[in-house]
């Protein structure tokens, strides 16, 4: 019988104290996932999984003995199909993977592994093989519709949040297209690795191996495709170059983030054609917002309908009772392109950048956080608690499963 809360019960099986403790860790914060523990190995059980009546079972074994594999295949019959199995292994072989796709365990992680990781895959083999996924890279495009509006913050927080996000997938790519005066690596303190001059004759050139030794990888997993700026080369490169690394990102990313320049190129139109979601980032002047109509318009007149501009007002303030630009004002400019402001946090932004950090890291519950998340994830901006954690963002998906 379901519990009150429908929250799901899981039972860790692990002689491992450190990966003990930091799963507790993990699923504590949330009221979702009970998380109880047998501090055994799987060959030591006597039917503690059976009597627990849980929804879900982590292993962590060693796949390489044959003693453990007998176990496991024990505890599978035993289930009868009645709790998912998913299995945490230092060993990852031909011969492991097989012998475990046999048993029909619902998915196997190798250690090390992050406790990000570890939950995800909770949420995915809860959800059960009856629900659709959705396989197909997300594109999210920010173009900015002056200088200095916040872009490119935007742009990583998206990311990040897109990153840590349950409901959108995991894996996640910011390619930074604006070739000249690009700052998302800076922005993070990472080194630019994407040297375009590689590929820019042959871009058939870029496969997967040489796209893993230009991308520069942040210490959360996520991925940034950024090269080193030249500002004094206004340099415009064959469309065929642009549209070979999208494809081949989006192919190995459930997600990625465009962040563009303001200048339009001969591959703009394409870029704009192949993304999802397509932001333009302005600012509540009359100037920025005139020539953010001008940009909508252009849009339009270039790609047609396929893709709408949705306008994303940054360092938004709410102003009663003040002269210039109000939200009513904003809201009959726009119409329906307005999707929603960034509370104007000055102060937070400036440290973030310059200590090369996402604003999460300075304040997790900033206002420009969550005024972000109710543009980008709304379901999980409204389902999340006070207490905030990996496992709340799902909220949504166990209503619908419940």
């Amino acid at each position: 019988m379901a519990n009150p809360t429908n929250s799901k019960r899981i039972v860790l099986v692990s002689t491992d104290k450190a990966f003990v403790q930091d799963s507790r860790a993990a699923f504590a914060a949330s009221d979702l996932i009970q998380l109880s523990t047998v501090e055994k190995s799987v060959v030591e059980l006597r039917g503690e999984i059976q009597e627990a009546d849980c929804d879900a079972v982590i292993i962590d074994m060693d796949a390489a003995r044959l003693e453990e594999i007998e176990a496991l295949q024990r505890i599978t019959r035993r289930l009868e199909g009645r709790a998912p199995i998913l299995v945490v292994t230092q060993e990852f072989s031909a011969a492991a993977v097989r012998i475990l796709v046999q048993l029909h365990v619902a998915d196997f992680l190798v250690k090390p592994l992050t406790t990000a990781d570890l939950v995800r895959s909770c949420i995915r083999v809860l959800q059960g093989p009856g629900r659709e996924q959705n396989t197909e890279s997300q594109i999210y495009t920010f173009m900015p519709a002056a200088g200095g509006v916040g872009c490119t913050t935007l742009t990583l927080q998206t990311a990040f949040q897109l990153h840590h996000s349950v409901t959108r997938g995991a894996s996640t790519c910011v390619v930074d297209l604006n070739f000249q005066q690009g700052a998302c690596a800076e922005y993070l303190d990472l080194e630019p690795r994407f040297d375009i001059t590689e590929i820019e004759n042959q871009p058939e050139r870029l496969d997967r191996q040489l796209l893993d030794v230009m991308l520069s990888k942040h210490s959360s997993g996520l991925c940034v495709l950024a090269a080193p700026t030249r500002p004094s080369e206004m340099r415009s490169f064959n469309a065929d170059v642009v549209v070979r690394m999208l494809d081949l990102v989006s192919a190995y990313f459930d997600n990625v983030v465009i962040d563009m320049p303001r200048t339009w190129f001969p591959w703009t139109e394409t870029v704009l054609l192949g993304s999802n979601k397509l932001y333009l980032v302005t600012e509540m002047t009359v100037p920025c917002l005139r020539h953010t109509q001008r940009l909508i318009q252009a849009i339009y007149e270039t790609v047609g309908k396929e893709v709408k501009p949705n306008v994303i007002v940054n360092r938004f303030e709410q102003r009663m009772f003040e002269n210039g630009v109000k939200q009513a004002d904003v809201e009959e400019i726009l119409g329906d392109h307005f999707v929603g402001g960034i509370s104007n946090n000055y102060r937070l932004v400036r440290e973030a950048v310059d200590r090369g950090v996402p604003l999460h890291e300075v304040d997790a519950n900033a206002n420009v956080i969550n005024d972000l998340k109710r543009i980008i994830l709304p379901e999980e901006a409204v389902a999340a608690p006070k207490k905030r954690s990996i496992l709340d963002m799902g909220r949504g998906l166990w209503r619908k499963s419940a």
